[in-house]
C-alpha cells in the first residue's frame, strides 16, 4: 500500500482539520492509498488470509449469522485484506491482527453513508457553505471522491470496532465514523474518518467522576 497525494482531498482536509464549535470540535480526514504491495504488505497479506480462513472454519460451525458466506469468495477476502492493510498504514504502530479487524467491516451504500454524513456533519456543512458558498460539503466530497476513485465503481465499507480497541477513538470522543471507498479496477482505496470531540475533556475540564457511556454521552456524578 502506498499513500497517494491528491489536491481535491487536500482542499477538503484543510477545511475538515479543525472546526471548533465551542464545547466540541468536529473534524475529518481523507487519505488515498494504492493497493500495490510495498514493504511488509505481502507478509501481512498472507497472515491475514490465514486468519480469515481460520475464522471461516470456526464461524461456519458455530454461527449461522456470521459473514462467512461473503468471505468464501477469494475476491471478497482480497478486498477485506486491502482494507485491513490500509488500517496498518494509517496506524503503523497499532497491531490490528490482535483485534481481528476483518470482523468489524460492514458493506454500505452511498445512501447509508449520506444519511450518516447529513445527520452528524450538519453543523460543519453549514460552515462550509458560509465559508465557500456554492455547492454543499457533501457535493464537494462526492466530487473529490469521484475524481480519485470513481464513486460509481466503488464499494463502500464502514469500520466499527469495539470502542476499547478502536485506534481512531480520541480522548473526549463523542462520536466517530470510519468509511472506506474501494475501487477494484483502479486498485485504490480512500479512507474517510470524521468525529466529534469534547473540548471540555480535551482541555482537562472534565475529570474524575465525569465519564462516557456507550453512546459517547458525558455524564457527571448524578442520580439517574
Amino acid at each position: 500500500m502506498k499513500f497517494l497525494e491528491y489536491t481535491p482531498l487536500d482542499r477538503l482536509n484543510d477545511f475538515l482539520s479543525h472546526a471548533n464549535f465551542g464545547e466540541r470540535t468536529i473534524k475529518g480526514c481523507l487519505e488515498a492509498y494504492s493497493c500495490k504491495h510495498t514493504g511488509t504488505d505481502k507478509k501481512l497479506s498472507i497472515s491475514l488470509e490465514h486468519e480469515i480462513l481460520d475464522y471461516l472454519g470456526r464461524s461456519s460451525d458455530t454461527d449461522t449469522s456470521s459473514p462467512a458466506d461473503y468471505l468464501l469468495s477469494r475476491s471478497s477476502r482480497k478486498t477485506l485484506i486491502y482494507l485491513v492493510l490500509t488500517l496498518y498504514h494509517m496506524y503503523p504502530d497499532y497491531d490490528f491482527s490482535s483485534m481481528r479487524a476483518h470482523q468489524f467491516f460492514t458493506e454500505e451504500s452511498w445512501d447509508s453513508f449520506k444519511q450518516i454524513f447529513d445527520t452528524y456533519m450538519f453543523e460543519l456543512s453549514k460552515e462550509w457553505v458560509e465559508t465557500n458558498g456554492g455547492n454543499s460539503l457533501l457535493e464537494a466530497l462526492y466530487k473529490a471522491l469521484d475524481e480519485v476513485v470513481r464513486l460509481s465503481e466503488c464499494e463502500i465499507y464502514s469500520y466499527n470496532p469495539d470502542c476499547h480497541v478502536d485506534p481512531f477513538l480520541e480522548k473526549g470522543s463523542i462520536w466517530s465514523f470510519n468509511f472506506f471507498f474501494y475501487n477494484r479496477k483502479l486498485k485504490c482505496v480512500v479512507s474517510f474518518r470524521f468525529c466529534c470531540v469534547s473540548n471540555l475533556v480535551a482541555d482537562g475540564f472534565l475529570v474524575g467522576d465525569a465519564y462516557y457511556n456507550d453512546d459517547g454521552e458525558i455524564f457527571d456524578d448524578m442520580d439517574m
